[in-house]
């Protein structure tokens, strides 16, 4: 359940049972709860943290109005999962060898590897798949946002089917029944980057336009007014991005499966593949009007919507279902939730507890993941039970193998 917190502006009702907010987030909720156009409330999910623009963890509601830095500039990041009919008997005692077929067959980071046709996270020479996705499914809707702004071209096709860096993760699951998952994380990578730096800039320019920047509680609050051009062309942007997000997981999740193809027993894939975002907006209808819903690090949960909420690269994750709670604005926490901020965690976990943490899992324990550690992040047990009236557990996941950029 919910904890309601009145504001200046519109209350703040908070799935805070695993605990009490960070003062510096809570002040970041206040102050968005300020703008004139929130709808009702905001809701703060179980896993919320201070973010840029906006906090992550939070579903604000905006009539007539969106504010770009709260979509951010990974637009549409979110999660894929694919249920297979392998089991964990069928899984190979050491699992290096497929980790690294994972990270040959996609780029990660902004690693430069020709060997295996990669170039600065992305491709030196793409393969068909990724080739056909592009024109197909993207490149037409793309030179059409160029042609209007080309600030924000780049190497967008170049990236498709790339993973990044951060905390951007694939891995190998098992689950309760020792059925074995493909799961990854991944968003719109330079592309939305490149479209949310310049509308979020173009934002701040309308409000200094208009003389509004100084009654904003915050200059990342910038926003964008609906039935204005550029209000308009920031939606065709951004839905683009979000679509390339989706299209980049569908790339990567089919070359993680044939590598496991190309290595474990045969084997069927039982259900669609679970794509969601949650790092995006969209338009929906709560409490009787049509409205811009975006999700800050949260996921749609509606009822009977399927989604993933992962821990951290050693703690697992979970597949749910959603309940369709109206007072979240039907949505759920988009994972456990940074406990520490990046530089933190370097400072305060060394590498031996890292190391400890990752025991039985094939994945990445120098220290240039440290401050992706578990210890980095909340217990993804207590967010859980903090949302009990958002999303229904359907299974438990425990990585066995972890690919980080």
């Amino acid at each position: 359940m919910f904890s309601y917190h009145q504001t200046k502006g519109k209350p703040l009702k908070l799935w805070d049972g695993a605990g009490p907010f960070e003062e510096q987030a809570m002040e970041q909720l206040r102050k968005t709860a300020e703008l004139p156009f929130i709808h009702k409330h905001i809701a703060g999910m179980p896993d919320v943290h201070l973010g840029k623009g906006s906090t992550i963890g939070s579903v604000i509601p905006t009539k007539r109005a969106i504010v770009p830095a709260a979509v951010g500039v990974d637009i549409g990041c979110g999660m894929v999962a694919q249920r297979t009919s392998l089991t964990a008997s069928d899984l190979p005692d050491n699992l290096h060898a497929l980790r690294s077929m994972i990270e040959a067959a996609v780029p990660k980071g902004f690693e430069t590897s020709q060997a295996a046709g990669h170039v600065k996270g992305g491709w030196d020479s793409a393969p068909a798949p990724v080739l056909g996705a592009w024109r197909n499914r993207l490149q037409d809707r793309y030179e059409a946002i160029v042609a209007k702004y080309p600030m924000v071209a780049g190497r967008s096709h170049i990236q498709l089917g790339s993973m990044g860096g951060g905390n951007h993760f694939i891995e190998i699951c098992v689950d309760e029944e020792d059925r074995v998952w493909a799961m990854l994380h991944s968003g719109s990578r330079g592309s939305g980057n490149r479209i949310g730096s310049h509308f979020i800039a173009a934002a701040q320019a309308e409000m200094q336009r208009w003389h509004i920047d100084v009654y904003l509680p915050d200059q990342d609050l910038a926003y964008l007014v609906e039935n204005t051009a550029l209000f308009d062309d920031y939606i065709e942007a951004m839905n683009w991005a979000q679509d390339y997000a989706m299209i980049n997981r569908e790339l990567m999740l089919d070359a993680v499966l044939r590598c496991m193809r190309s290595m474990l027993p045969a084997f069927t894939t039982e259900q669609v593949a679970i794509n969601c975002h949650h790092n995006y907006a969209t338009k929906e209808a709560h409490f009787g009007e049509n409205v811009w819903v975006t999700r800050k690090g949260a996921v749609r949960a509606r009822a009977g919507d399927l989604g993933i909420i992962p821990g951290s690269m050693g703690t697992g994750s979970f597949i749910v279902e959603g309940l369709g709670n109206p007072e979240s604005f039907n949505s759920c926490s988009h994972g456990a939730g940074r406990r520490m901020p990046r530089n933190k965690a370097r400072e305060q976990i060394t590498h031996e507890q890292h190391i400890a943490a990752m025991v039985g899992i094939e994945g990445r324990t120098d220290v240039g993941v440290i401050d992706e550690s578990p210890a980095a992040y909340k217990s993804i047990e207590s967010v859980m039970a903090a949302q009990t009236d958002l999303v229904k557990p359907l299974y438990h996941l425990r990585q066995v193998l972890n690919v980080k950029g």
